[in-house]
């Protein structure tokens, strides 16, 4: 019983030797272009999942790279703030400014004061702090990063300075001190 189909079928007469010869032949030449086939797909496939890992690691790459240079960035604005800062000491006149939608206060000297309204000074936010800079430094922050630059007034050039000639309050001076 051990003896397999082909056997029984030359023993009986039903083929002879070189149709069993041809037919083993044509046989492993079929498993062959099958088995190369699909190996052929395998490697297409793994070729295609190669280049598609190399896109999605290009990509993740260029945005580590992008996230380092933002970090990058934000730490050299801190480090300008931080260096070219007006320590404001125990000042003891409130100033009070708007940042996004919240009304903040903050407390400096007088001189600081006038020298913030009077544009000889500017405003800056620094994480959740607010400094004082010269103008010409928050120029430099505004340029990086407008939104941290609060108040930056205009030097004024002559403190006389009337306005418009159309404006009915032009006689009016406002107080440098005025609070809101």
């Amino acid at each position: 019983m051990g003896n397999s189909l082909q056997d029984q079928l030359l023993k009986a007469g039903l083929v002879n030797e070189q149709k069993l010869r041809q037919t083993k032949t044509a046989k492993r030449k079929k498993n062959r272009q099958t088995n190369g086939a699909a190996q052929g797909e395998q490697l297409r496939r793994a070729q295609q999942a190669a280049a598609d890992k190399a896109k999605s690691d290009r990509a993740l790459n260029r945005e580590r790279e992008e996230a380092a240079k933002r970090k990058a960035e934000e730490h050299e604005l801190r480090q300008l703030i931080h260096a070219h800062r007006v320590l404001r000491g125990k000042g003891d006149v409130a100033f009070n400014f708007q940042d996004g939608a919240a009304l903040k206060r903050i407390y400096m000297t007088a001189d600081q004061q006038r020298d913030l309204v009077r544009g000889r000074l500017a405003l800056v936010r620094q994480d959740a702090n607010y400094e004082l800079l010269l103008p010409d430094i928050a120029e430099k922050v505004r340029a990086r990063k407008a939104e941290l630059v609060l108040v930056l007034n205009k030097e004024e050039q002559d403190a006389d300075f009337t306005g418009d000639e159309g404006d009915p309050y032009a006689n009016y001076k406002v107080p440098d001190d005025l609070m809101w």
